[in-house]
């Protein structure tokens, strides 16, 4: 059995990832800056992805159809500093894989950056194959699609639509993705696909049979003031720094600082 926690000199690889399924679930949160991410890997946290939700939760963006690579490559950099033995998986942003050879080019300058494998939305088979023809790890991510989707509805509650995700979950597994982001899917549909494929599923808004969850670090603390239905806050942070701003303000107001 592999064992998830890695010595302070190693870090998870595709391989070792990929070897979790059946064994042990995967716990996976998003970081976007070096303090959270120096926290994620003191915390045991075996894979952190830079996700391309930074638009939304710390760019103030609408959607993450406006994230660039060299967003993408400025917040990877960031969280490598602060995660060095922490496995990273770079997100592909809208349009930086819409072809094998655009996607070599942005998947190098992510690893460049610090990530060790690269995630990309939908099925392109072409695209992945490519990409892991030339020894690039890449993880696959259907169901709900954020770069493309029209609206933030639960995919896959009819038996077409369901065929299709479960489909694509096939087609990005064949390709060669070693793991698959399973996102806003009901949980029988999720279910479904884990046991249908060799590779490990992350689910986001999945049910609990997916091999492991993801969630949005700034949903997790509790940074914000609206969370996806789905995610789940174990803190409330954005409370306590008005909190603290509102005491500092106080203090020099009143001259007692």
């Amino acid at each position: 059995m592999t064992d998830m926690s890695q010595s302070s000199s190693t870090k998870h690889t595709a391989g070792t990832l990929q070897q979790l399924k059946g064994t042990k679930p995967i716990p996976m949160l998003t970081a976007y800056t070096t303090p959270i991410a120096r926290c994620l890997e003191q915390a045991g946290i075996p894979v952190i992805l830079v996700g391309d939700s930074v638009g939304m939760v710390e760019m103030g963006l609408e959607s993450t159809r406006q994230v660039t690579l060299t967003h993408m490559a400025y917040h990877i950099g960031a969280v490598r500093r602060g995660a060095p033995n922490t496995h990273i998986v770079g997100d592909l942003p809208l349009d930086s894989d819409r072809d094998p050879d655009t996607a070599l080019a942005s998947a190098e300058r992510l690893l460049a950056a610090g990530a060790d494998s690269v995630k990309l939305e939908g099925p392109k088979s072409e695209v992945i194959g490519a990409l892991v023809g030339r020894g690039i790890a890449v993880v696959g991510h259907c169901g709900l699609t954020p770069q493309t989707a029209a609206d933030f509805k639960q995919v896959g509650r009819d038996a077409d639509e369901a065929e299709r995700v479960a489909r694509e979950a096939g087609e990005i597994a064949a390709a060669g993705a070693f793991m698959l982001v399973l996102e806003h899917v009901p949980d029988t549909l999720a279910e479904r696909i884990t046991a249908s494929l060799a590779i490990p599923t992350i689910g986001i808004g999945a049910g609990p049979s997916c091999d492991g969850q993801v969630l949005v670090i700034n949903d997790v603390l509790g940074l914000g003031e609206k969370w996806p239905p789905f995610s789940r806050q174990y803190a409330y942070l954005g409370k306590a720094v008005t909190e603290a701003a509102q005491a500092f303000v106080r203090q020099v107001t009143e001259r007692s600082f």
